[in-house]
């Protein structure tokens, strides 16, 4: 029974037998990971960057939707190892595509 609450319900009952959850986990998880692809293909750098803000946006429009600040382990545990593979998948891939352009930090200084 998908509703149109279904990118920010935090308040279902993870069980791994549960399709709606099922639905919600996957789709979570697919959706981070190839926004990070593109991500990658967009700005070419820094991708860290615009998965954190994301992230950001998607928590705060979550806790307007739901009326109230997301507070279940379960809910958390999905969105950090979306945000990972976001920020992994896409920083690994800009820096495959983009290795010359890079901008490498001088840490002669130091």
């Amino acid at each position: 029974m998908l509703d149109g609450l279904g990118p920010f319900d935090f308040k279902t009952s993870p069980s791994w037998i549960n399709p709606y959850y099922l639905v919600l986990v996957i789709s979570l998880e697919i959706t981070f990971f190839i926004c990070g692809l593109l991500f990658a293909l967009v700005v070419e750098e820094w991708v860290w960057d615009y998965a954190v803000t994301v992230t950001i946006i998607h928590i705060t429009i979550t806790s307007v939707v739901m009326s109230e600040f997301p507070l279940m382990l379960h809910w958390w545990l999905a969105l950090g190892s979306g945000v990972i593979s976001m920020t992994c998948g896409g920083q690994i891939l800009a820096y495959c595509l983009f290795k010359d352009n890079f901008i490498y930090p001088i840490l002669d200084d130091f």
